[in-house]
C-alpha cells in the first residue's frame, strides 16, 4: 500500500508535510541511547567470549555462536548509522566518535561512510546522480543502449551470487580499507580509513597473537561476514522493489523520493529489534534525524505510514529478480520482463 493524498493536495506538499509532523520525534534520549548501546555492544562482547570458549569443545560450535554474533554486529552498526546521522545523542562530537569506535568493530570507516551515506540520502532515486552510496540501477534504454560487454558487467554486478554472497565481504573486508568515491575529497576522509585500518590491524593482531589463527577463522571472519551480508540484503530491499521511486533530475524531489522509494520492511520483532527497526525506512529517509528506537512511535501515531510500503519477507525475496527501471511502467523489473515490453512497445 502507497501514501494516499489528500484532494486538491500535491504529492510534494503531502511529503512535505509528513516532515513537519515527524519533527517532534527527533529528540534522543541519553539514557534511552545508552542502554540501547549498552543491550548491543555487551551481548555482542560475551557472545564472542563464548565462541572463543567454545573452541575447546567444537569448532563447530564455535562457528555458530559466532554466525549468531552476526546480529548484533549488524545492530552494532545500526548505532553507528545513527551517529552518522547525529540522532543517536544531542552531543554531535560524543556521536561522532562513538561511530568512529563502533567503525573498528564494523570495518567501516565512519566519516568516509558518513559522507557517502549522506550523498545516498540527498540523492536516492534521482537517476541523475547515481554511483555513490546506492545499488547500482540502469533504466531499460541505458542498458540496451549498451554493448554486449557492457550489458555482461551489469548482469554479473546484478546477479544474486555477487550482490549477496561475494559483495558484502568485498565492501567490508576490501574496499572500506579505501576512501572509494571520496579519493580526493582532502585528507580527513583518507585519515578515517586509514586510522580505522590500523586500529583494525591491532584488533586481529591481538586475535592472532592470543589464539592464533583459529579464532580469526571461526569467529571474527565469519561474523564480519555474517553482518556484512545481513546489512547488505537489508539496504537492498529498502529501496529495490518493484513498485519504488526514480525520477529524472527535473522531476525529482527529496521528499517524494524518501516517501515513495523507501519500502518499510515487515519482521517478526525479534529481527526487527536486531536490526534496529531500520526495516522502517521510508520513514527514516523522511527525517533520519529520528533515533531507531523513535521510529515504531512514529508507525504507533501514524496509521498511513504503518500501511505504507508495505514489504514482508517473502515479497523481499522476489525484490531479487529485479534489476532494471522501467521508465514507461515506472516500476522495476526483471530482464526478462523488460524484453517482453520492448518486444510489446
Amino acid at each position: 500500500m502507497t501514501i494516499e493524498y489528500d484532494a486538491g493536495q500535491s504529492r510534494q506538499d503531502s511529503a512535505r508535510a509528513w516532515v513537519l509532523k515527524l519533527a517532534r520525534y527527533r529528540e534522543p534520549s541519553t539514557w534511552r541511547s545508552i542502554f540501547e548501546l549498552l543491550v548491543t555492544v555487551v551481548p555482542f562482547l560475551f557472545l564472542w567470549g563464548l565462541a572463543w570458549a567454545a573452541m575447546e569443545v567444537s569448532g563447530w560450535l564455535s562457528l555458530g555462536i559466532a554466525v549468531l554474533n552476526g546480529g548484533f554486529l549488524v545492530r552494532i552498526f545500526i548505532i553507528q548509522h545513527d551517529c552518522g546521522h547525529s540522532s543517536y545523542f544531542r552531543n554531535r562530537t560524543v556521536s561522532d566518535w562513538l561511530g568512529r569506535v563502533l567503525g573498528v568493530l564494523t570495518l567501516t570507516p565512519y566519516d568516509v561512510w558518513r559522507r557517502t551515506h549522506s550523498i545516498h540520502h540527498s540523492h536516492h532515486g534521482d537517476l541523475d546522480h547515481r554511483g555513490i552510496g546506492d545499488v547500482l540501477t540502469l533504466t531499460v534504454a541505458e542498458y540496451r543502449a549498451r554493448n554486449w560487454w557492457g550489458r555482461l558487467m551489469y548482469r554479473l554486478y546484478r546477479h544474486p551470487v555477487v550482490l549477496f554472497v561475494l559483495g558484502p565481504s568485498y565492501i567490508f573486508i576490501l574496499q572500506n580499507r579505501l576512501p572509494f568515491g571520496l579519493m580526493r575529497s582532502g585528507w580527513r576522509f583518507w585519515i578515517s580509513a586509514m586510522g580505522t585500518n590500523a586500529f583494525i590491524a591491532i584488533v586481529v593482531g591481538l586475535i592472532v597473537w592470543l589464539g592464533g589463527l583459529m579464532p580469526l577463522l571461526l569467529i571474527y571472519i565469519p561474523t564480519s561476514v555474517i553482518g556484512a551480508t545481513i546489512g547488505v540484503w537489508l539496504f537492498y530491499v529498502q529501496h529495490q522493489f518493484e513498485q519504488t521511486h526514480w525520477e529524472k533530475g527535473e522531476d525529482w524531489q527529496v521528499h517524494d523520493a524518501a516517501l515513495e522509494g523507501s519500502s518499510h520492511y515487515m519482521l517478526p520483532q525479534p529481527l526487527q529489534w536486531i536490526t534496529g527497526n531500520i526495516g522502517v525506512h521510508h520513514v527514516h529517509h523522511l527525517y533520519s534525524r529520528i533515533p531507531f528506537y523513535r521510529l515504531t512511535e512514529v508507525l504507533r501515531d501514524h496509521a498511513a505510514l504503518a500501511q505504507a510500503q508495505k514489504l514482508t519477507i517473502r515479497q523481499s525475496i522476489a525484490c531479487a529478480r529485479l534489476k532494471l527501471w522501467d521508465e514507461r511502467t515506472r516500476k522495476l523489473v526483471s530482464f526478462r520482463e523488460a524484453r517482453r515490453s520492448y518486444a510489446a512497445a
